[in-house]
């Protein structure tokens, strides 16, 4: 089973260099340049999802992604009811396209 720090060595190798920080609104700002951009408007291209073996706690998802700004990231969030709001805004907004 591939570990987080497993697939951010493994899309960091293949061009996701920056990473992607949820603002609020259900946007995403890239830490590179700046630029804030609604969720639904990048391309989802890889998702991985992580679950914990028994502590609900441990479950995140971490996703590839191609931003409007031309640039390539990666997006981290916890994944359940513990989310943080601005994170679940933007899970939702992309759970929604």
């Amino acid at each position: 089973m591939e570990t987080m720090l497993d697939a951010i060595m493994r899309l960091r190798a293949a061009g996701y260099r920056l990473d992607l920080v949820a603002a609020p609104g259900g946007r995403l700002r890239c830490e590179q340049c700046g630029d804030i951009t609604d969720a639904a408007d990048v391309a989802l291209d890889e998702t991985v999802r992580f679950e914990g073996d028994s502590n609900p706690d441990d479950e995140g998802i971490l996703i590839a992604i191609s931003a409007r700004c031309g640039h390539r990231g990666l997006y981290s969030a916890a994944f359940g009811p513990d989310t943080p709001s601005d994170d679940a805004q933007v899970l939702r907004a992309l759970a929604a396209r």
